[in-house]
This record gives structure tokens, C-alpha cells and sequence, in this order.
């Protein structure tokens, strides 16, 4: 863990966390407002930036520092209380830079709803893009409770920007988008399916294009391992399946930007954000070892 005072992501001194120099930048967005059940994702990134502070520097899975790479933490996205479709443009706007200045961004939310403005920012950059999605839900609907922006329906703007997808640990979803993915022929691999077959993983890797967007909602874990999350869904994935799948996809494919989603603290329990402040780390270190 870092010894320094700084709060952002790691807690880094100013050598490490400089913007100019980073190859990483870290995009906090606390944006929680289509999401129904649970409520509080908002303070996700802060919860996650946080427990980041208590994260070994060294990653003794990788046998390196990642962090002097350079990891730059980003100021906050402002939400905008006009709405979703409002906060989405304004999560767009904010990507746009450090995805322009060649940075490695990784978005912390809040609601799945944002990922639809980053992966938007990315795409501009990166033309032959996938979206490896790992979560317990579809989140396929054309729309959820009036709105096309809801979280609900994140992969299909995705799908709207015709950026091909592969689900991951989906496990859960309507008769609606059951529909869909029969008709769109969407790949989804469930978590029994992850359980159970072998070969998942590279036939995951095998769909991917050769540049790569990943976006994490915390609830493709089992909620055993990430209790703090608005909608948990019991039957998930454990630590080393996902590690296993980000490890082989990012020697065999270029991550390129990421996000993780849908951490919502339940003080004083602290398992979820660091779980998610360590899959970060690890994510970071997986792109600085391929680079």
C-alpha cells in the first residue's frame, strides 16, 4: 500500500499520479439515478478510490509495480440533473481528452448507465473495437421505465453503436431480451456455463476484435464475493474466473479502456470497493505488462 497522503487513486505522490507523464487515468463518475432497487451507487468511486489507498503497490500475481507507469485520477464528472441522456453526453465529454492524449482510461461508477458515454469516447480512437461485458445481467432492453439511458439498457445503446459484445456471467434477464439475443445472435456465457465448460475463456478471447473494451458491474461476481451492489444476483462468478478471463484476454487481444460499475458501499462492510480497487490494480497491471 501506498504511504502517501494524496487522495486519489492509490494515494500516489505527485510523481506517480501526474497527469502529463501517466499512462493510466482513472475517471470517477458518481452518477446513481435510473437504477430502482438499491440506490447508492454514487458513492461507489469514492468508496473504491479510497480502498485503494490500502492496495499493495506490488501485485506479486504479476511480479511488478504497475503504478509507476503513472496513474492519473481524474476530477469528478458532474451530473447532470437534467436527466440521464444529459449525464451520458457530459461522461462522453469528460472521456474525450484523456482518451485523445493516449492515456489508458478507466471509468469508476456508479450506475452501468455511464458506460455507454465512454465506450462512445473510446470508439472514436479505436476503430476495430469489441466490449467484453462481465456481469449478472443482460442490461439489453430497448428501454427500462421510459428511458433508453436507463442501466438497463446499456448493452443495447452499445449494440446501437454497432460495437460487437461478448457477455460474461449473465445470469438474469427478461423475456424481452431474451428476444433480442436470439435474434441478434448476441454471445452470452452464463456463470454455470463458466463453471461448468471447458475451453470458455478462449472462445471468449476468439470473438474479441483486436482492440478491446472492458466494462466490470460488480454483480457478475457472486454476491458472496461483492455483497455491495444494487441488484445482487446469487450464482455468480469468484475472483480467479475473472482474473483468468482479463489475464488471457490481455495477452492475447489490446485492452484499451475499462470500466467498473455498480459498487455500492454497505459500511462498514469494505469487501466490495476493495474488490474492485484491487481488480482495478490488476487490470492496470495486466496493460502495463502486455505494453
Amino acid at each position: 500500500m501506498s504511504s502517501g497522503k494524496l487522495n486519489n487513486f492509490l494515494g500516489l505522490d505527485e510523481k506517480h499520479s501526474r497527469y502529463s507523464t501517466a499512462r493510466f487515468a482513472v475517471l470517477p463518475i458518481p452518477y446513481d439515478s435510473t437504477t430502482r432497487y438499491a440506490v447508492g451507487t454514487r458513492e461507489g468511486p469514492a468508496a473504491i478510490i479510497h480502498a485503494s489507498q490500502q492496495v499493495e503497490l506490488y501485485d506479486d500475481a504479476l511480479g511488478r509495480e504497475a503504478y509507476r507507469d503513472g496513474v492519473a485520477t481524474l476530477p469528478d464528472v458532474e451530473c447532470d440533473a437534467r436527466g440521464p441522456e444529459q449525464t451520458i453526453k457530459a461522461v462522453y465529454e469528460a472521456a474525450q481528452k484523456p482518451v485523445k492524449d493516449g492515456k489508458f482510461l478507466l471509468g469508476l461508477g456508479g450506475e452501468h448507465s455511464i458506460t455507454s458515454g465512454l465506450v462512445r469516447a473510446v470508439a472514436a480512437r479505436y476503430k476495430n473495437l469489441s466490449v467484453l461485458q462481465i456481469d449478472a445481467h443482460a442490461d439489453l432492453r430497448d428501454e427500462y421505465q421510459g428511458s433508453p439511458y436507463s442501466h438497463a439498457a446499456v448493452m443495447r445503446r452499445i449494440h446501437d453503436m454497432k460495437i460487437d459484445a461478448v457477455g460474461v456471467g449473465i445470469r438474469n434477464y427478461s423475456a424481452e431480451e431474451s428476444r433480442f439475443i436470439k435474434s441478434a445472435g448476441k454471445p452470452l456465457y452464463s456463470a454455470r456455463t463458466c463453471r461448468d465448460a471447458k475451453g470458455w475463456i478462449d472462445e471468449v478471447v476468439s470473438m474479441m476484435k483486436p482492440q478491446v473494451y472492458v466494462t466490470i458491474d460488480i454483480d457478475g461476481f457472486d454476491p458472496a464475493y461483492a455483497p455491495g451492489t444494487g441488484t445482487p444476483e446469487p450464482g455468480g462468478l469468484d475472483w480467479f474466473q475473472v482474473n483468468d478471463l482479463l489475464s488471457a484476454i490481455s495477452k492475447l487481444r489490446e485492452v484499451v479502456a475499462a470500466d467498473i460499475v455498480e459498487v455500492r458501499p454497505i459500511p462498514p462492510n469494505h469487501v466490495t470497493e476493495f474488490l474492485a480497487a484491487r481488480l482495478a490494480y490488476r487490470l492496470i497491471g495486466l496493460v502495463s505488462r502486455r505494453r
